[in-house]
């Protein structure tokens, strides 16, 4: 993959734009584990695709086969003091977040194991496509006498409920994607020769001229929040995001083509 890089500093994060779709590549070898660095990174390349308006779609990957990414460095973690370990995980959480709320749709494309912090990464993304046979999956945490702290217990509870995710959680038990799509966890199986060829495929359904991009991302900030407030101010978000919308170029392309019986084409406006 092409990459972009600036300054001394080890990149950590690899970034470039293909065709409205922002690569973003954890690159720390062997299991592409994450440190304070590159969190930072990681947030600084979120930010730099939030506020791109040539991006429309974020893809997340892990650099080489055999690792999306095995989660918090754990040898950087044996040398922090509880201080240290403190900020990283706000700072973590801070970063999911900001990805989970950006309103741009992401798609986690696990090429190998994602356990641990890995997943908690892939699980703050709105689609998850895995590679067949391509590796486990997990929170194996208990197992190190923590918990997943970097939104783990929450967001893995609230995507195949609370019951299916303790039991995940309290045995540590990793299993294979194969599996994590039964039970929800993976939206998608994909091929291991095409694999990246088909996430690319999929991801860029979702940029103009095929899609109304804005729309996608108003849905994801309904869906993100609306649950997590009440009935009303949810309805009271979805009339507000509805009305940008009603205002955006894309709507009026959108219902002048169904009007027209004719394929909208829209700019992402």
């Amino acid at each position: 993959m092409a990459t972009e890089q600036s300054g001394d500093a080890k990149q950590l994060v690899k970034y470039r734009v293909e065709g409205g779709v922002a690569v973003i590549e954890l690159d720390d070898a062997p299991a592409n584990t994450y440190s304070y660095e590159m969190m930072r990174q990681l947030d600084e390349v979120i930010l730099r695709a939030r506020m791109d308006e040539n991006v429309h779609v974020l893809v997340l990957c892990g650099a080489g086969e055999k690792f999306f990414s095995a989660g918090a460095s754990i040898s950087m973690l044996a040398k922090a003091d509880p201080q240290f370990k403190y900020y990283f995980c706000l700072h973590a959480n801070e970063t999911l977040c900001r990805l989970e709320q950006t309103p741009k749709i992401v798609i986690a494309a696990l090429n190998g194991h994602t356990v641990g912090g890995g997943l908690e990464i892939a699980l703050a993304c709105d689609i998850r496509i895995a590679r067949k046979e391509g590796g486990k999956i997990g929170l194996p945490e208990v197992n190190l006498g923590v918990l997943p702290g970097t939104g783990g217990t929450q967001r893995l509870a609230r995507i195949v409920g609370r019951a299916c995710a303790f039991e995940m959680m309290a045995t540590g038990r990793t299993f294979s994607f194969e599996e994590a799509f039964e039970i929800g966890l993976v939206h998608y199986l994909y091929e291991g020769e095409k694999f990246w060829d088909d996430v690319m495929t999929y991801a860029r359904q979702f940029c103009p001229p095929n899609k109304a991009s804005r729309a996608v991302g108003r849905i994801k900030r309904a869906v993100v929040t609306g649950p997590e407030v009440g009935f009303g101010e949810a309805l009271a978000l979805e009339r507000e995001l509805q009305q940008l919308l009603f205002t955006s170029e894309d709507a009026k392309e959108g219902i002048d083509a169904y009007v027209e019986k004719r394929q909208a084409k829209f700019k992402g406006k």
